[in-house]
């Protein structure tokens, strides 16, 4: 029985719960003892007993079958070497549950030939292509695989459903006039609403362990002192006789092109975009307004991958000829660079900048410009030395965000500043960033068992730390100026 199906049942049960509970709760109230709780929370309390415990149930029951016939899979491969166990004994696995996926595709009672170049042809009639590798040991793997998948869903339906019914029937015999239905629901509702508070922190507990754990194991097979310090990044596999050298993993290259691309994108969108702001809720007519404040921000609905395409197309042989056409010979601005990148970028990044300003500048409250003007102040020296260092915690907040955005941006920069890991300071020459080379290192090799798939990890950690170090720096800027002003 399909977990979906089980689940609708769940909720069906719970539904007709919630109407019996309803009335037999409409029942009690004869006017002689007065309910604690309205009839509807009665109702409330019977579905939830009935839902929650039997979803939760089913939840953590397909997880552990999932788990199980992973290890039942694995316990019935073939003995491997020692040299090929891990490969081959997960790409084995993948077949077998490719196959046994595809064997319940045919028809109940179609008799199972012992070779896969027999059964093939009848998983192709049912629209199943599988490997070539898959072997005929597998065949009786996945038949036994596909048992025991089904033993475990009914029993793990049986169960579900039988709490469900449990947890019903006990919500329907709790209903008194004085039962506390009400506390209940509120009770548990708080309990949700606390769970899904907490998501955000339990994702980013979980995405930090989890490049935790491989950083530490790359760091056990390359120097931290090299990573951190090292200048050189050429993350090469071992060759025949290279000695077992696995190459340079020198993380200030890519560090230097991440905070250089980032730097000249704020350059360009920082000023724009607060100029821009300070027009719209300064200076522009409520028409003006109007129109020109959603064409600024439709520039944020705009995909980065379009962005990286202007760039590699237009922008970067543009300017790779203007510098052509100023020098009287070869270019000194080449098609991809550190400032092509950075100018795509910070016109992608105004939109960021400017709408938040905007709200921030505009939630300034209106006795702080009058009390200013009516001092005689002009509206510029309004705007310079009551607005902007009123609304000052609210843009730092804005270009920190806009920081982030720049930091982690992928797509421009591999086809506007290339991948190529230089350490330069002339900004019209190729760089990478950390993003960039996450990308590439976990591009084909997927087995998490070597240095350079591994450093993926350790890239991923720093830029998390940067970030983090980003915040607290801005937080603390907020609360001193927010002393200052309030």
């Amino acid at each position: 029985m399909s977990s979906l199906l089980v689940l609708a049942i769940v909720i069906a049960i719970g539904v007709v719960a919630f109407v019996i509970g309803r009335q037999r709760a409409t029942a009690h109230e004869t006017g002689k003892v007065k309910p604690h709780s309205r009839a509807h929370y009665h109702g409330w309390w019977a579905f939830l007993l009935a839902v929650l415990p039997a979803v939760l149930l089913l939840a953590v029951w397909d997880i552990g079958s999932s788990v199980y016939l992973d290890r039942h899979i694995h316990a019935a491969l073939p003995e491997r070497t020692v040299d090929s166990k891990v490969a081959s004994e997960a790409l084995d696995a993948s077949l077998v549950k490719s196959l046994a996926k595809g064997l319940r595709r045919l028809d109940a009672g179609t008799p199972l030939p012992a070779t896969f170049a027999e059964l093939q042809p009848l998983l192709i009639a049912k629209g199943v292509a599988l490997a070539s590798d898959t072997q005929d040991y597998m065949i009786p793997i996945a038949v036994e695989a596909n048992t025991v998948q089904d033993r475990l869903g009914l029993f793990g339906a049986v169960l579900t459903l039988a709490l469900s019914i449990a947890g019903a029937f006990y919500a329907l015999r709790q209903i008194a006039p004085r039962a506390r239905a009400r506390n209940n629901v509120e009770r548990l509702m708080l309990w949700g609403l606390l769970a899904a508070s907490t998501i955000a922190i339990l994702t980013t507990v979980g995405i930090v362990l989890s490049m935790l754990f491989q950083t530490i194991t790359f760091f056990e097979s390359v120097s931290p002192m090299s990573f951190f310090f090292g200048t050189v990044w050429d993350p090469r596999f071992a060759a025949a006789g290279s000695g077992g050298s696995q190459g340079q993993f020198g993380l200030i290259p890519l560090l230097a092109g991440t905070l250089y691309i980032a730097a000249v994108a704020l350059l360009v969108a920082v000023p724009v975009g607060l100029m821009s702001a300070v027009y719209m809720a300064e200076y522009a007519s409520p028409k003006v307004r109007a129109v020109v404040k959603p064409a600024l921000e439709l520039l944020a609905g705009i995909p980065t991958i379009v962005y990286g395409i202007f760039a590699v197309v237009t922008l970067g042989p543009f300017l790779r000829d203007l510098s052509a056409a100023l020098t009287g010979g070869s270019p000194f601005i080449q098609g991809q660079s550190i400032f092509t990148a950075g100018l795509v970028m910070g016109v992608m990044l105004i939109p960021v900048v400017s709408s938040l300003s905007d709200d921030i500048i505009t939630a300034v409250p209106r006795a702080m410009r009058d009390g200013s003007l009516g001092l005689g102040a002009t509206r510029s020296e309004t705007i310079k030395r009551v607005i902007l260092p009123a609304a000052l915690p609210g843009i730092v907040g804005a270009i920190l965000l806009t920081a982030s955005r720049a930091i982690g941006e992928t797509m421009i920069v591999v086809l506007a500043a290339g991948v190529a890991a230089n350490l330069t300071a002339n900004p019209f020459e190729a760089m990478t960033t950390i993003t960039v080379k996450i990308v590439n290192q976990l591009t084909g090799d997927l087995e998490f068992n070597s240095p350079q798939t591994l450093v993926a990890f350790a890239l991923g950690l720093t830029l998390f730390v940067l970030t983090l170090v980003m915040n607290i720096v801005a937080l603390y800027i907020v609360r001193k100026y927010r002393e200052q002003y309030e």
